[in-house]
């Protein structure tokens, strides 16, 4: 335990210092001028000079060369202040806890029905292999897993709010404009997760004390009941913590096209709008989100084997 604490602390460290560094270089080698662009965006396309431009560049501190502007970015990094969105004016921490909270609806809806989806279907799978709903099974999964999400995401808001006319398409006002987003990223986490759960189901299913147990005349329930689930749950659980890449990755881009007005969907507009301080205060809350994920990945793992639990004190 105390020392994935300390490896996850340093991670942290590492990751603060790394994407403070990356989101900056890459904002510096945009083309445009910044301070255009962050104009436009207070005063609209038509409204912006050189002279409202040039006092743009002024009050933000534009004309600084890269080196010194590098170095009060970590400045305000370390002292724990995301600074002001130059957009909006607003503190960057005020917006990401608003819209942050959206994200996780939809990444906890999300990650819920991908298991409702998965579980059952991999240990059925698992129990009946090369069946006809094992065989479908894997069909679906290549399918949903070969679609990108944003591709996936128009074919459900065409069928759905389109055809079927029985779905909001975009926003977010109540629990039915969830849906569709949660749909797009569930499909694609279950499309793996399902064939993930059959293959630990066969692995234990393989297994000399299944076959003990089955020689003792336990019925199948029972075997995955008391062996199956507990054994096979620790691969699919240490998986699992890596589909959060998937899961931050797909919410950007469900967000994006569903305008669902959470992080992902403000992270984009922040990169349009050449909006630094929100862009680094987004990018480090989602690493860092990461990590808490594979942080409690590495306590379940741990707590589910033991073997896991020695090596790690």
């Amino acid at each position: 335990m105390k020392k994935i604490i300390i490896t996850r602390v340093i991670q942290v460290l590492m990751l603060v210092l790394l994407i403070s560094t990356v989101s900056f270089i890459m904002m510096q080698l945009l083309p445009g001028d910044p301070a255009l662009k962050i104009a436009a965006g207070r005063y609209g396309p038509d409204g912006v000079t050189a002279e409202i431009a040039q006092s743009v560049r002024m009050e933000l501190g534009l004309d600084k060369s890269m080196f010194q502007a590098y170095l009060d970015s970590l400045y305000q990094l370390f002292k724990f202040d995301l600074g002001y969105s130059l957009i909006s004016g607003e503190k960057v921490i005020h917006e990401i806890q608003t819209q942050m909270g959206y994200s996780l609806y939809l990444a906890f809806f999300s990650f819920l029905l991908s298991l409702i989806f998965a579980i059952p279907l991999g240990i059925y799978s698992g129990a009946k292999n090369n069946g006809i709903i094992d065989k479908l099974g894997f069909f679906f999964s290549i399918l949903f897993r070969a679609i990108p999400p944003f591709i996936l995401g128009l074919l459900l808001m065409y069928i759905f709010s389109i055809y079927f006319r029985i779905l909001p398409p975009a926003g977010f006002e109540n629990w039915k404009y969830l849906v569709l987003p949660s749909l797009t990223l569930a499909l694609g986490l279950a499309a793996v997760s399902n064939r993930l759960i059959k293959e630990s189901m066969l692995e234990v299913s393989n297994s000399s004390y299944y076959a003990y147990g089955k020689y003792k005349g336990l019925t199948d329930l029972t075997l995955i009941n008391r062996h199956g689930i507990r054994n096979a749950s620790i691969s699919v659980i240490a998986y699992l913590g890596l589909q959060s890449i998937y899961l931050i990755e797909g919410v950007v881009i469900v967000e994006s096209i569903y305008a669902f007005p959470g992080i992902g969907h403000a992270l984009v507009h922040a990169v349009i709008a050449r909006d630094i301080p929100m862009i680094q205060g987004t990018v480090l809350v989602m690493g860092l989100f990461f990590i808490l994920i594979n942080f409690f990945t590495d306590m379940i793992t741990s707590t589910l084997d033991p073997r896991l639990r020695i090596k790690n004190a």
